[in-house]
């Protein structure tokens, strides 16, 4: 049997443990006669999953007869690509022929005889959105890893004109917290506050425990032991299992930490702490060094008042580098990030 772990992201691994109420909350809604809301944006940590929920619920709803998913490239002109895909579905090339509209302009389609050629990008989208709403059909659009850039701004204005124009059109985002903030900070696209955002939480200890007692056939205490080092991080739950699987007779746990270590180091917490400010880091390496949990304690440590330090502590929730759950404590979200820090000081 091949390892069925991965180490790759974004694909949805053969060990995958969903996040089923955040799901059907999308789910649900989105299905709705009258939906509340036609935009979520999950956003976390990278590593926490977020491409593989969107992901799951993307293939969720292409099941369904009435709607049609369309996953845009962030990179690319999203209006442009949004049309091009919409243009291609089948049988909607036949039905703009006989409507005789003309796309030929925007760099698809064919030239029509007797037919004006549509110009303007957003207009020809509109008449797609209608054709669609009169098939009775809903549009779920996909978009991974937004950034602040000119073409999702764009686009973000555009789809809050589709909404307003009452089209079947439905947005699902993901994003780092900060790329989510900045965006939706826009003087024009402050509609986005309104959006639900899904800030995912650690993967369920008992759910991570069980899948890997039947993996790996352990009893309940070891099994324990390796959720325990991953803190329901999913990367870290792919990770320890892919190594653990790898070195099943030849290596204990405690000799498979080493690499575990360079993998999360690698793949992510490099990036992450690269994104830090210096009082960011500071506070981490403070922790670090001391292994305080104590708000107050660490605070004092670091002279800092406590307007201010409350300002980074939220920073870094947000980031989901630490977790403030315990009041008057704060702790390390991420496995092993405090022994990553220190080999980033030491």
């Amino acid at each position: 049997m091949n390892n069925p772990f991965t180490l790759s992201f974004g694909k949805k691994p053969l060990q995958y443990i969903s996040r089923i109420s955040q799901t059907n909350e999308i789910l649900e809604n989105f299905d709705a006669p009258n939906p509340s809301n036609q935009i979520y944006m999950i956003t976390g940590v990278r590593g926490l999953g977020k491409t593989v929920m969107m992901t799951t619920i993307a293939n969720e709803m292409k099941k369904r007869e009435e709607w049609i998913v369309v996953e845009l490239n962030p990179t690319r002109d999203l209006l442009h690509g949004l049309a091009g895909k919409l243009y291609s579905l089948p049988g909607m090339h036949a039905h703009f022929v006989q409507a005789k509209i003309d796309f030929s302009a925007l760099g698809f389609g064919i030239s029509l005889e007797n037919a004006a050629p549509m110009a303007d990008i957003e207009s020809a989208i509109a008449m797609m959105l209608d054709l669609l709403h009169q098939k009775c059909k809903r549009l779920l659009i996909t978009i991974d890893e937004i950034t602040n850039c000119e073409s999702v701004r764009v686009f973000s204005s555009a789809f809050q004109i589709f909404l307003r124009q009452e089209y079947p059109v439905f947005l699902l985002m993901t994003g780092l917290y900060d790329n989510i903030y900045n965006l939706q900070n826009e003087d024009s696209l402050t509609f986005l506050y309104r959006a639900p955002k899904i800030m995912l939480e650690p993967l369920n200890y008992t759910a991570v425990r069980k899948q890997y007692m039947d993996i790996f056939g352990l009893n309940m205490e070891k099994a324990g032991e390796m959720a325990g080092l991953t803190k329901g991080y999913p990367f870290a739950f792919q990770v320890l299992g892919y190594l653990c699987w790898e070195n099943k007779d030849t290596k204990t746990l405690d000799e498979i930490l080493p690499e575990y270590d360079q993998y999360l180091e690698e793949y992510v917490y490099l990036k992450i702490w690269s994104e830090l400010s210096q009082l960011d880091r500071k506070i981490l390496i403070q922790m670090s060094v001391s292994r305080e949990t104590s708000v107050r304690n660490i605070r004092d440590s670091l002279k800092m008042k406590s307007e201010l330090f409350s300002v980074y502590r939220e920073r870094l929730k947000r980031k989901g580098v630490l977790d403030t759950k315990t009041y008057g404590k704060v702790s390390f979200a991420l496995p092993r990030f405090a022994e990553f820090v220190l080999t980033q000081v030491l």
